[in-house]
């Protein structure tokens, strides 16, 4: 291997280290829309899904067939027929669909059976379990519209789910539910991923869609991806929207990710099947791919606890080895804990500071201040500036002062100005290493 692949490969595979620890044990249903799969990239999602399998997730996986019960139906010369964005089941349809779900949960299960040497999947055992998971009732009449063997999901089996994902397994759900009677009912991929994410209190529901996620002018559609969304701003989106009659609409996943939230799953997504490894740069990356509903927003920017100690050392060792930042010993963070803010992302720590006040001379340095290389350029590093003024004022001091050797400009431009070493407060004056040369640089506070 080159050096430029460790180079690069060693601090990518340390960066998403944090993430694999946080997700291992948690629950993540995904919902693949059925045109991903006629669009060839199944064999690419189940690597992807053996992978975070592997790193100790559980997995429910809901397929959809819109598209290939579509296929069999015009094979059959028969119309596809859709209302209130219901697909209208008769007895050619219920078949189509029965046709279509056979042959997927077959191809799903012969992706997650190859085990090719170089390939992702070598070495890979995944168990894939399917059952009569699903309880239906049937949708009925809506606006006089008979929708026939169409359903929603009455009830879900959440124990056996359980049961079998604390196997190890990948459970795996066709869109089809079954009355008590053993009518078969059609469903829709949605609802039953929606559904199954709120009975098992799932840490994540996934889609996997044709849409690259939620922009952040939903009439505009050139417009940005809106990454986080709050519950109550996508609740407000929504009731804007028109109703959903089409998976291209902005409301359809959406309305589902909403219903997740509210009943109590931690977090929703809307990601673009189109993008190679979505899934993985959704739940191993900081900003992901698409759009995450979630019921508070995941930054915060707070004051450290000793439990950060060692978020706070993983963030700034790389640049105190680079000479960026002064070496702190271990205990001496732990013992300054309380000085420390941090600027923290779905449990992670991206950014620190720390503020040593000097009461006798109104003053305190701003130290160590980092923000992570994957979370730079985003404003981080002015929130924790913002937020150092402000406890300085609240402890009654007149400046903060910083000592730098490479960052200087970065102070000025927002306020700072050089001054001499001289003008350190003689506590810190003592301490100073002149062979370092570390420019001092002062901001007065108002």
């Amino acid at each position: 291997m080159s050096n430029v692949f460790n180079f690069t490969f060693v601090p990518w595979f340390r960066s998403v280290a944090p993430y694999i620890h946080k997700h291992r044990s948690n629950t993540l249903v995904v919902g693949i829309a059925g045109e991903a799969i006629a669009a060839g990239k199944l064999q690419n999602i189940a690597q992807d899904l053996a992978l975070i399998q592997s790193m100790g997730v559980k997995i429910v996986l809901v397929h959809g067939f819109r598209p290939q019960v579509n296929e069999q139906l015009r094979l059959k010369g028969h119309e596809a027929r859709y209302s209130h964005g219901m697909r209208i089941t008769d007895s050619v349809a219920l078949d189509c669909a029965q046709e279509a779900a056979g042959q997927l949960r077959y191809e799903i299960e012969a992706a997650f059976s190859q085990g090719l040497p170089n390939t992702p999947m070598a070495g890979a055992t995944v168990r894939v379990i399917s059952g009569n998971f699903i309880t239906a009732r049937p949708v009925g009449l809506i606006d006089g519209v008979d929708f026939m063997h169409s359903g929603l999901v009455r009830k879900v089996d959440t124990d056996g789910i359980q049961r079998t994902l604390d196997m190890g397994a990948l459970v795996l759900l066709s869109p089809f539910g079954f009355s008590p009677t053993g009518e078969a009912f059609n469903l829709t991929m949605e609802d039953v991923a929606t559904s199954v994410a709120v009975a098992l209190q799932a840490d994540k529901l996934m889609f996997l869609t044709e849409v690259p996620g939620v922009r952040v002018d939903a009439s505009d559609p050139e417009s940005d991806i809106d990454t986080e969304l709050p519950l109550a701003d996508a609740r407000r989106m929504l009731d804007g929207l028109p109703k959903a009659e089409r998976p291209t609409d902005t409301a359809f996943y959406l309305q589902h990710c909403i219903r997740a939230c509210e009943g109590g799953v931690d977090r929703s997504h809307i990601l673009p099947f189109a993008v190679d490894g979505a899934l993985l740069l959704e739940i191993y990356t900081h900003d992901g791919i698409g759009t995450m509903v979630v019921d508070e927003k995941l930054e915060s920017v707070r004051e450290a606890t000793i439990d950060d100690v060692s978020g706070i050392v993983a963030l700034i060792e790389p640049y105190e080895n680079d000479g960026t930042l002064v070496k702190r010993d271990r205990t001496e963070i732990e013992r300054d804990a309380a000085n420390y803010t941090i600027i923290e992302h779905d449990g992670v720590i991206f950014g620190c500071a720390a503020l040593y006040p000097y009461p006798e001379e109104r003053t305190g340095e701003m130290a160590a201040l980092t923000v992570s290389t994957q979370a730079q350029s985003q404003g981080d590093g002015e929130r924790l500036l913002k937020r150092i003024e402000a406890r300085a004022k609240a402890q009654g001091l007149q400046s903060i002062f910083v000592l730098t050797t490479r960052t200087m400009h970065w102070f000025l431009k927002r306020g700072f100005v050089q001054v001499n070493a001289d003008w350190l407060p003689e506590a810190r004056k003592r301490k100073y290493n002149w062979d370092r040369r570390s420019q001092v640089l002062v901001k007065k506070l108002g």
